[in-house]
């Protein structure tokens, strides 16, 4: 469960620590409570970021102002705040367009979900010229396993039009070795992925200090 901002020392509080660390010290959900600024009555400005945090990875670039303002205390104002930050970012570090050589190169775009205390299931979208088009949090799990079903992860791709895909998640344990899960759900995407003309370029496993990748290490 996530603090509320009065439990926090002063001194740790988003804003504060954003000034003496700066902003890359601080989790998605902090940074989102510095836009919001303050909670509700109801909702304290922590709970309410984490809740804005998850729509926004399950949405990646195509978050919408409505997708925001379902939830009470974020009116046109924040949520309009909130697209713009994203989109100024966007401009500036382009995920949207950014080249994959490697299907490594996408490990910079998805390294912030590390500290996750979930298992967050990723897919990003490729076009044909090797270009990611969307990142997508397809499913968030326990500690240690992330249920996901192919239909799940191939659903947007197509709308997206991908060529192909890279799938990810991140292993709170630390762990980088995959599971039996993990080789069974990539055998899954990849016999889907031809079926439905989508190559599934690598299955990459990571935590804050290093990854794992089926194909680097000859398994896909």
């Amino acid at each position: 469960m996530s603090k509320s901002i009065h439990d926090i020392p002063e001194a740790d509080r988003p804003r504060e620590k954003l000034l003496r660390k700066g902003a890359a010290a601080l989790s998605d959900q902090e940074l989102l409570a510095v836009l919001i600024g303050k909670g509700t009555p109801g909702m304290d400005v922590m709970t309410l970021a984490a809740k804005l945090a998850r729509v926004i990875d399950e949405k990646g670039l195509a978050v919408k102002a409505e997708d925001l303002s379902q939830f009470a205390g974020v009116g046109t104002a924040k949520a309009t705040l909130i697209l713009a930050a994203i989109e100024f970012a966007r401009r500036r570090i382009k995920p949207e367009g950014a080249k994959i050589v490697t299907p490594a190169d996408l490990l910079p775009h998805i390294r912030h979900y590390a500290d996750r205390k979930q298992e967050h299931f990723l897919c990003a979208s490729i076009n044909g010229a090797n270009e990611i088009l969307n990142i997508r949090v397809v499913s968030i799990g326990l500690i240690d396993r992330s249920p996901v079903h192919p239909r799940e992860v191939f659903a947007d791709t197509i709308s997206d039009r991908a060529s192909a895909i890279i799938v990810a998640h991140n292993h709170p344990s630390g762990e980088l070795g995959p599971s039996p899960s993990d080789i069974a759900i990539t055998a899954q995407l990849k016999a889907a992925g031809e079926i439905v003309g989508i190559e599934l370029l690598d299955h990459i496993i990571f935590n804050r200090s290093g990854y794992f990748s089926f194909l680097e290490a000859g398994r896909l």
